[in-house]
């Protein structure tokens, strides 16, 4: 691998998990500056359009939700000059709000293609795959006990996440 191929990785990279953060902060404006304008995303049967259309779709979609948490286990890129594509295993959380909260857990991947542009990689297309799920209610007792008294996480910008400068400043 060159030191090019390392650095188009570690972009692409960077890109997946800007996608997580956008979503799970609900920060809207950074999720639709990851795609190029003629982009698509194909989220099943629950969405299937452009870039904007996605993003237009987002608020609605995640306002049952108190919490979500994306997290994206293994990644794998094929890099070709200016394009790319990229499978990413994927695990997401939603606690929905209460009085009656529910734990939604999706198992999946990320079926990705991406275009450098100018020098900046943005996805293209990106396909959500199903592969397991799981719900439950959720154990209040157990969720205070486990807490610890950290502070909890939230969807917006109360997190305490956007207390760090750089993370949360221009193009965070």
């Amino acid at each position: 691998m060159t030191a090019d191929e390392a650095l188009d990785r570690v972009a692409l990279a960077d890109l997946v998990m800007r996608y997580c953060r956008g979503v799970d902060r609900r920060d809207f404006a950074l999720v639709r500056s990851l795609y190029w304008d003629d982009a698509v995303d194909h989220h099943g049967a629950m969405f299937d359009g452009t870039a904007d259309a996605f993003v237009a779709w987002l608020p609605d979609a995640m306002a049952p939700f108190e919490l979500t948490v994306h997290r994206v286990t293994n990644s794998l890129f094929a890099i070709d000059g200016d394009r790319a594509e990229g499978e990413h295993y994927a695990v997401a959380y939603h606690r929905t709000r209460p009085p009656q909260r529910r734990e939604i857990v999706i198992g999946g991947r990320y079926l990705d293609r991406y275009e450098r542009r100018a020098g900046t990689w943005k996805f293209i297309e990106r396909s959500l795959v199903f592969d397991h799920g799981d719900a439950r209610p959720v154990d209040e007792t157990a969720f205070e006990e486990l807490s610890g008294q950290a502070p909890g996480g939230t969807a917006d910008r109360s997190d305490p996440s956007w207390t760090l400068g750089l993370l949360a400043g221009p193009g965070a």
